[in-house]
């Protein structure tokens, strides 16, 4: 009968840590958004911790992330965000082997923080996230 107990026991723990985690996806996912979600309706993500995925740029006075490749090149600053990184992550990483690469960010939005010159749709900043984006899967 202890046995049956434990057992008992241990299935009961399972559904919660199960539960605790399967929270924890769906609220990480929440504002996993795309950049033309974010260009398009800012407000809804204003102080908001976001995920998204984009071209990065690195430069003096123009450190963003891009909606594409071709939106930097042709200066299309507007399908951009200036990008912030959080002490941790700048001295944690190289910021140069992310330059001129799409990247997955993660950081907290401020659409009326707009960047050198107020040129860029708004601000990613304290990026707690920084990786390369393996589109090749």
């Amino acid at each position: 009968m202890t046995f049956s107990l434990n057992a008992f026991s241990q299935n009961k723990k399972t559904p919660n840590k199960s539960k605790s985690e399967k929270d924890q996806a769906i609220s990480f996912h929440k504002y996993d958004i795309s950049l033309i979600r974010l260009i398009s309706t800012p407000e809804k993500y204003d102080g908001k911790q976001i995920q998204v995925i984009g071209y990065l740029n690195l430069e003096f006075e123009g450190d963003a992330i891009y909606l594409h490749k071709e939106d930097f090149s042709k200066g299309i600053s507007d399908n951009g965000f200036w990008v912030n990184f959080s002490k941790q992550i700048s001295q944690k990483k190289n910021l140069n082997e992310y330059n001129k690469k799409y990247v997955i960010i993660v950081g907290t939005f401020d659409m009326n923080s707009r960047g050198h010159m107020g040129m860029f749709g708004g601000t990613i900043k304290n990026i707690t996230r920084l990786d390369l984006w393996n589109f090749d899967r």
